[in-house]
């Protein structure tokens, strides 16, 4: 399944951040979204994963097929690591937990309860809710954070081997995973100034 979007516009806050931006992610492959910090890369990602709406353009053929991870892990800390995956696994119909497990080197840890992991086993355990989602199209802002470096590189293989299984990734990075992607700057982007007249608007 692909992802396409065509000549989108974002806005934060009632105000245009991102505009004009078009791109196409077919299967079996990666796109690294590039941009200083606030130009708009998570508002782009929460448009595509449904979660706002975009002030103008069209994103095609996501559907039911998007998983999202954003910044927050979205943990319950009073559950143990293994209670927190079999939770989302019973949510998308994961058959086992025990992959996602192995994939972020969590198997020791399925015991202890998240709110005792350090913030890096967190993230691993957040990102290991991808592989339970059966979702073909993974959509990630900053992923990477608060993991050390062999964790990062754990999340790299987790992504190939998505990939190699026919999903797509959408991922908003700052630092080099090694991937076979492509790269969309969005520098370029940016939404021009509202104009006096079109001020009010942007809190409508």
């Amino acid at each position: 399944m692909s992802l396409n979007v065509s000549d989108l516009k974002v806005s934060r806050g009632g105000l245009p951040v991102l505009e004009g931006i078009s791109f196409s992610l077919p299967a079996g492959r990666a796109l690294i979204l590039r941009g200083p910090n606030g130009i708009g890369k998570t508002t782009l990602l929460r448009c595509i994963a449904g979660l706002q709406p975009p002030l103008a353009g069209v994103i095609a053929g996501g559907d039911e097929q998007i998983a999202y991870a954003a910044h927050s892990d979205g943990l319950k800390p009073a559950l143990t690591v293994a209670e927190n995956l079999a939770f989302w696994a019973s949510v998308f119909g994961a058959a086992s937990i025990e992959p996602a497990l192995e994939a972020y080197n969590l198997t020791q840890l399925r015991d202890r309860p998240a709110g005792a992991l350090s913030a890096g086993q967190k993230r691993r355990l957040g990102l290991s809710r991808m592989l339970v989602t059966g979702r073909a199209i993974w959509v990630m802002d900053e992923p990477t954070v608060s993991l050390d470096r062999d964790s990062v590189a754990l999340f790299a293989d987790a992504v190939r081997g998505h990939l190699a299984t026919g999903g797509a990734a959408l991922i908003a990075t700052h630092i080099d995973l090694g991937l076979d992607a492509d790269v969309l700057d969005v520098g370029p982007y940016k939404a021009k100034p509202l104009a006096l007249d079109d001020f009010d608007g942007g809190f409508l």
